[in-house]
């Protein structure tokens, strides 16, 4: 595994952005029928989702969180010296979806931006990233994460449809040198990667009038070759062979025991995976997080905004010793032991969409 620990950097605040249309389970209902979703939200414990519009952009979110934390911060935007952005659903081929966003949020001409190719493994991946350059030099970054994976499913694909929602985040680092070290542990399986994709639609198999259609596939799901397909017996196969292990090696390197975190800010997977990671590693179930009922997957927003969910009141007021742990796509894992708090942690930002 890839390994590092950075000293003096500080998160300064969280924010989250969700569009404002939202799905439950009698929209499911409609397409699937009752018993059927009843039985599959029972696994995903997702009773509702935050999803976007036609026309709308995992952009749009990321804007919105950054407008928000930038407001309340004490920041001058021209203090801001670089931007990343973390998704799986960009904008645009090019150009970076980070240049966008640093036009849209009036940063100065001087500010480094460049995009992050990551899904639910992607925040901490940000993190890892952003530390190093806030220690090489920069001031003050804006870690954007987030992703609309509603846009990449199949409604009438039952495997997925049920699971994701959209969402986008901003995450103020700066300089501190009094603030504790955050240490980093990050892997890869890339004989994985079939197991949660997008088969279609870039330049190994572009887009044609047929890997658009959607058609029957096994399980009577409809999808095409440009949806999101996922084997959910294999992702959480890995994940319970990887997750556990991952969680015990960070916590070697930060010299701690689960007794001395606070809180443990899972991917927001599913409910039936994060009960079964909780197990496996004998943690206290108050101090899993667990955001994601009325959120579902939001894959690379996942932590920020069960962060900004669960931990919003405690964060603003103190300190607290966290363990963060993004895992999926990829197959890539990363997990972080950070210090956060008091920080700027406003409220969930219902975004017109």
């Amino acid at each position: 595994m890839a390994a590092s620990s950075v000293k003096g950097v500080r998160i300064a605040g969280v924010a989250s952005a969700v569009p404002e249309t939202v799905l439950t389970l009698e929209d499911d209902a409609k397409v699937f029928g009752r018993m059927e979703i009843e039985r599959i939200s029972q696994n995903i414990g997702v009773k509702r989702r935050h999803v976007v519009r036609e026309g709308t952009c995992t952009s749009d979110l990321c804007f919105a969180a950054a407008a928000r934390l930038l407001d309340e911060l004490p920041w001058p935007r021209d203090s801001v010296d670089a931007i990343i952005f973390v998704s799986q659903t960009a904008d645009y081929f090019m150009p970076a979806t980070a240049c966008v966003l640093q036009d849209r949020l009036r940063l100065a001409r001087h500010c480094a931006a460049f995009d992050v190719n990551q899904g639910c493994a992607g925040y901490v991946y940000g993190l890892w990233i952003g530390s190093q350059l806030v220690r090489g030099g920069c001031r003050r970054l804006l870690l954007l994460a987030g992703d609309t994976t509603s846009r990449l499913v199949s409604p009438r694909d039952r495997t997925v449809a049920s699971l994701f929602g959209d969402a986008g985040t901003a995450t103020a680092l700066e300089v501190d040198e009094e603030a504790p070290a955050m240490h980093f542990e990050l892997g890869t399986d890339g004989s994985g990667r079939k197991c949660l994709m997008v088969p279609a639609g870039a330049f190994r198999q572009p887009h044609t009038a047929q890997s658009s259609q959607r058609t029957e596939r096994e399980g009577g799901n409809i999808r095409g070759d440009e949806d999101l397909v996922m084997d959910g017996g294999e992702v959480f196969t890995f994940a319970l062979r990887e997750v556990p292990r991952l969680v015990q090696t960070i916590l070697s390197a930060a010299g701690c025991g689960t007794a001395d975190i606070d809180a443990f800010v899972f991917h927001q997977a599913n409910h039936f995976m994060l009960n079964h990671l909780a197990k496996r590693l004998k943690l206290p179930q108050e101090k899993v997080a667990v955001g994601l009922t009325d959120y579902g997957n939001t894959s690379s927003a996942s932590i920020p905004l069960a962060i900004t969910t669960e931990l919003r009141e405690a964060l603003s007021t103190q300190g607290r010793r966290l363990l963060l742990a993004g895992f999926g796509a990829g197959f890539s894992w990363a997990a972080s032991v950070l210090s956060c708090g008091p920080a700027c942690v406003p409220p969930v930002l219902v975004a017109a969409s």
